[in-house]
């Protein structure tokens, strides 16, 4: 039987975060948390927990010694996703309350802590933030989200090829997903489930009129891109229970 076993205080107090698992340490970048400065730019934080001592560290800034270094280290951001693959921690969108909306993308490498910009190429994703973000082989996947410039809400599915660096927009057959943001997507074996978000009632642009969905929904196969399976079920806005390992807010 599951069940929680460890109660941790002292850890970054965060909503919209992104956490990603790397042995037995969780490497968390940003988020959100009432009261802090997101309109002045500085780095993104990275606090890592070690699973073994249950200890947090911060990791200090990254020394940038120019413009144009400082360009490839992300600034504080909410709402983006962080995926490993290798030794690399790819993290992509977001936002804060001054630059908006963000669509480039940054590695960490997790040996040397050292931040740097791919050179990508292909159609990118237009800058969002809520969306989700999955690795499948060589390969991360996003989808949803929250579009800036378009200003909806997005059912769009990308694939950027690590091995080329390449963006990609899937076409992806049957009747698409409804367009959503801050949902979670999780790959198992070659399917990948999205389960709940935020819609509109009206359709992709925010009218102010919620809604959330509790149909289940099968489209096709693509050749294009694993099964996906949408797994649409009851959420509540904003209500937070459990954060950063299961630490109570």
């Amino acid at each position: 039987m599951l069940r929680w076993s460890v109660h941790l205080e002292g850890g970054p107090r965060r909503v919209n975060h992104a956490a990603v698992a790397v042995g037995h340490k969780v490497y968390s970048f940003g988020g959100y948390c009432s009261g802090e400065d997101y309109e002045t730019l500085r780095q993104i934080d990275v606090h890592v927990f070690n699973t073994v001592s249950l200890r947090w560290m911060k990791l200090p800034p990254v020394w940038t010694g120019g413009q144009e270094r400082t360009r490839e280290v992300p600034y504080m951001r909410y709402g983006h996703t962080a995926v490993l693959l290798d030794d690399i921690i790819y993290l992509w969108g977001g936002r804060n309350d001054t630059e908006g909306a963000c669509n480039v993308l940054y590695a960490f490498d997790v040996n040397t802590h050292r931040w740097f910009t791919p050179k990508i190429s292909g159609t990118v994703p237009g800058a969002r933030d809520g969306h989700s973000a999955c690795v499948l082989g060589k390969a991360m996947y996003i989808f949803g989200g929250y579009e800036q410039l378009a200003d909806c809400f997005s059912n769009d599915i990308h694939k950027l090829d690590t091995t080329t660096m390449v963006w990609s927009l899937i076409n992806a057959r049957g009747t698409p997903a409804r367009w959503r943001d801050f949902h979670s997507a999780t790959i198992i074996g070659t399917k990948m489930f999205v389960f709940g978000g935020r819609a509109d009632r009206f359709g992709p642009f925010h009218s102010n009129n919620e809604i959330y969905c509790n149909k289940i929904k099968s489209p096709a196969h693509s050749p294009l891109l694993p099964n996906f399976i949408i797994v649409i079920l009851m959420v509540v806005t904003g209500h937070i229970l459990f954060n950063m390992l299961g630490v109570k807010h």
